[in-house]
């Protein structure tokens, strides 16, 4: 597994987030905002400016991050327009940062979870959308109508589409309510799809806290990633901040320097802590003796 922090949870300074991923022995970005921008509104100009200072700090862009069916559900010909404009638009931007998908939700809902009405509009909007290109990638989402790995099932299993993969974001479900243990079971009903993982740890419904402090258990999961042949990146996604809590609106609309203020200090740390979690793991055997260890071994 290779590790990645999305950048603007560093800082809105490309160069200034890149030195630190390297610094720590991260090995990529995940690129959102950047300069006060937000991740779909860079021109093109934005766009390759950020990929020179990944590239030149010796990281990769691993994944593009905009707001992409982050809105109600579209009803009407024109709101479906638009939807799929911003999407075909972001497989462009993607092209040109190198990265290697587009990160996109499942429409925010309207009281409990509709996975499969979502699903019904999201083919109407990806219709003509050159996925061939750039991959996208189905993140569980906290308020989206995929709070969990179940209902990202549901919602590709009725979208009918092999070519989409999950963004696992067990945070998320955490955050969310549905699902306050996420793992071993809901992972082990998608592992086989997960093509990405964000790593943040929530206490509850309230905030999100230090890496290791929260509700995930996240060594266990690292250790069962790795278990089950995960190779791809792990991109911290803190949403931390020392001092003060993100709003739900910060976290709805995750740009600017009033979401990633505080961040650098913390995220720092958060970057320690996974890079340690990670260099454990050929330390860890299983053990029946271990707590969990029988149960996440059968699910």
């Amino acid at each position: 597994m290779r590790l990645a922090i999305i950048n603007d949870e560093l800082s809105q300074d490309i160069d200034e987030a890149a030195a630190e991923a390297a610094r720590q022995g991260f090995g990529g970005l995940e690129i959102r905002s950047s300069g006060e921008v937000p991740p779909h509104l860079m021109d093109d100009a934005q766009l390759t400016a950020v990929r020179d200072s990944v590239a030149r700090h010796g990281l990769q862009v691993v994944g593009f991050d905009p707001p992409a069916l982050k809105c109600a559900v579209p009803r009407t010909d024109a709101e479906i327009a638009a939807v799929r404009a911003l999407v075909v638009d972001a497989v462009r931007r993607a092209e040109l940062l190198g990265a290697p998908f587009v990160r996109v939700f499942t429409f925010y809902r309207d009281g409990d979870p509709d996975p499969v009405t979502a699903a019904r509009a999201a083919r109407e909007v990806l219709h003509g959308v050159p996925a061939d290109r750039v991959p996208l990638v189905v993140e569980t989402g906290m308020r989206t109508n995929s709070p969990t790995m179940r209902h990202t099932l549901e919602f590709l299993d009725e979208l009918g589409d092999d070519r989409l993969g999950i963004l696992w974001d067990p945070g998320n479900s955490v955050f969310s309510g549905w699902d306050p243990v996420p793992f071993p079971q809901d992972y082990a009903l998608g592992r086989d799809r997960i093509r990405h993982v964000h790593v943040k740890d929530p206490d509850g419904r309230d905030s999100y806290v230090r890496l290791g402090e929260g509700d995930l258990p996240w060594p266990r999961i690292l250790r069962r990633l790795a278990d089950d042949g995960y190779r791809g990146w792990l991109s911290l996604e803190t949403h931390w901040r020392i001092g003060r809590v993100l709003t739900q609106a910060q976290r709805d609309e995750p740009w600017g320097d009033e979401f990633t203020r505080g961040g650098f200090e913390a995220s720092s740390t958060c970057m320690r802590l996974l890079r340690e979690m990670t260099r454990t793991l050929t330390e860890v055997t299983a053990s029946p003796d271990r707590p969990g260890d029988a149960a996440e071994a059968n699910a």
